[in-house]
């Protein structure tokens, strides 16, 4: 039998127990708790080879170069941990997204990555002596302006193609249409979601900016490229712009059937414009990290400092980010896809 010290000395330890079992459960729930905050780290350097479809040979020695970024805010768990890589960087919500939903900002970078496809296509073919055709697809919903009726309806990232039965063959046929129209007419758009098609209805807005009649969207135009030979780029869910250098390379390297870079694993970075500008991108030291890890032997990194003081150039962090590491790669600037393609001639 028990004493009553016994008794009081159990209740005790079992009390001890659930306050210690409490305050693990509190603790994990606490550490899983939702922030503020996206964490970006070193990604991955992939072999764009994968990505191109092509009846010719595509050669496997050009690679871009991702940065990981958590897909929805990281936990106090991920924030905290965060601290102790080198090159994670934490970036608030507000300043990542602005006033776009999580979705929406997955959309805009998915149209960064279309275009810049297209654009790689495009002036690669024409570099390469290739006859390219450029087709109207419609214009991709960036935005819908608050007074809209067509608000709630259309998404960042629908692509209008015509309305009222009407196919728009141009982004100038479809804004006279819309301005041939009185405010508070009933218009039907025919819009692709993905690919399924919708008929949203609605009515003529006055546009921000302009004053005129139309359905009250920030747009962009959407193009497709068609070269013969054909080639295609698909690089799934990899978003955003800044692969159109590599894309550019990989593109030329098949329209000329050449190997410019003779076997050895060229990774770099940039955007690359219509006329073969390369402009700068977010993350360049951590795709420098990537890159070394994957034992890229060179890194072309975007020298424009148009938008940025001369010390933060992508170039100048990238040549910083190398060193640290103590990486042997070459780190090389480039300005255009020109600056690219005579290093690799000159060199290999």
């Amino acid at each position: 039998m028990k004493s009553a010290k016994q008794d009081n000395k159990s209740h005790r330890l079992a009390r001890n127990w659930l306050l210690a079992i409490g305050a693990i459960i509190l603790l994990a729930i606490g550490m899983s708790w939702p922030t503020d905050y996206y964490i970006d780290t070193p990604g991955d350097a992939v072999p764009i080879s994968q990505f191109v479809k092509s009846k010719d040979r595509v050669p496997n020695n050009f690679y871009l170069v991702t940065v990981s970024e958590t897909s929805q805010p990281a936990s106090v768990a991920e924030l905290l941990q965060s601290y102790t890589d080198q090159y994670a960087t934490r970036i608030h919500k507000s300043q990542l997204l602005g006033t776009t939903t999580n979705r929406q900002y997955q959309e805009l970078q998915k149209w960064y990555m279309e275009t810049s496809q297209q654009n790689a296509i495009y002036y690669a073919a024409k570099k390469a002596g290739i006859k390219a055709k450029l087709s109207y697809e419609g214009v991709y919903v960036m935005d819908v302006q608050k007074s809209s009726s067509f608000r709630g309806k259309l998404r960042m990232g629908d692509t209008v193609l015509g309305a009222d039965g009407h196919k728009f063959h141009s982004t100038k046929e479809m804004t006279t249409y819309f301005r041939q129209k009185s405010l508070n007419d009933k218009l039907k758009i025919d819009v692709l979601r993905g690919s399924k098609k919708l008929t949203i209805a609605g009515k003529a807005v006055k546009v921000d900016g302009t004053g005129k009649p139309g359905i009250g969207i920030q747009l962009v135009e959407r193009v497709k490229v068609t070269t013969h030979p054909e080639l295609k780029i698909d690089a799934e869910d990899i978003g955003g712009p800044s692969a159109g250098l590599m894309f550019t390379l990989t593109s030329y390297q098949v329209f000329t059937k050449q190997n410019l870079a003779k076997g050895h694993k060229v990774a770099g970075t940039g955007t690359i414009s219509a006329d073969g500008k390369v402009g700068a991108i977010g993350g360049v030291d951590k795709k420098v990290v990537a890159a070394d890890e994957a034992g890229a032997e060179v890194f072309f990194a975007p020298t424009d400092t148009a938008e940025l003081k001369k010390q933060g150039s992508n170039y100048v962090v990238a040549k910083q980010t190398a060193k640290q590491i103590g990486s042997k790669m070459k780190v090389v600037p480039v300005r255009s896809f020109e600056d690219a393609l005579n290093y690799l001639r000159n060199t290999y």
